[in-house]
């Protein structure tokens, strides 16, 4: 039995090839992609996969961007952090769906139930629900409270997100700031990522708000904002390539 994985996360990806080796001791791994790029290379190669264990978000985007682009008429196992009530609620359809971190047992009868599966009727068939369940919507306003006040600020009046004090702020672009209840990894997850970009750790920047760049360092580029920010916004190293595909329209 051949099998791909795709999964951004090395050390998640060295547990799904050890565990997939456990209990199929005969199975090939025919690759590891960890982008939605290299994935779409891979189903436009000539290899073969009997089927695919797949994790949501990839380091350059969310898995359902490599459907745009190719046709995977393969059974796909999904794999993420989402919470339990997605994880019941995808239980009705007839692809599976596994919470990390992966339990041996859920892969086991994730892939007994695959093997049954003619290839990609039940797969294809399902997508759109697959999509809609998995992809939160992007959000139109963000409710913020001012004393005991509470504001709605549009998704159009956002220039960008940071953290300060284990506190996430979000910055109009009159250059006010309000703090929101929302980590930046939810955020991330919510943005239209042809308009936002997460920088490092602390930046989640809409395009707009470039005002310029400088370099940093030998990979590092810190970026102007505008409104201004008080705190520095560089681009980090492991996020500069994908950052320069973003600035470029990519």
């Amino acid at each position: 039995m051949k099998v791909l994985i795709i999964e951004d996360e090395h050390a998640a990806a060295r547990r799904i090839k050890k565990l997939v080796l456990e209990i199929i001791p005969e199975a090939e791994i025919v690759g590891h992609m960890d982008t939605v790029e290299g994935a779409v290379k891979w189903f436009n190669s000539e290899q073969e996969a009997d089927f695919v264990l797949m994790d949501i978000q990839l380091a350059d985007g969310p898995c359902f961007d490599i459907f745009d682009f190719v046709k995977v008429d393969i059974p796909v196992i999904f794999t993420t952090a989402y919470d339990e009530y997605a994880f019941q609620a995808f239980k009705v359809n007839a692809i599976d769906y596994l919470l990390k971190p992966i339990k041996k047992v859920d892969l086991e009868n994730a892939i007994q139930k695959y093997s049954t599966i003619t290839k990609g009727k039940e797969f294809n068939s399902g997508y759109q629900e697959i999509k809609k369940l998995l992809q939160p919507e992007k959000p139109k306003r963000f409710m913020v409270k001012l004393g005991s006040q509470i504001r709605l600020i549009s998704m159009d009046q956002v220039a960008y997100f940071y953290t300060e004090n284990k506190i996430t702020f979000l910055t109009s672009w009159k250059g006010k700031r309000y703090p929101i209840d929302h980590t930046l990894e939810k955020i991330e997850e919510m943005m239209n990522p042809g308009e936002f970009f997460r920088i490092n750790r602390q930046f989640i920047i809409h395009i707009n708000a470039i005002q310029g760049m400088q370099v940093y360092s030998k990979s590092r580029f810190k970026v102007e904002l505008e409104p201004d920010c008080s705190l520095d916004a560089i681009v980090s190293a492991e996020r500069s390539s994908r950052f320069r595909k973003w600035v470029s329209g990519l």
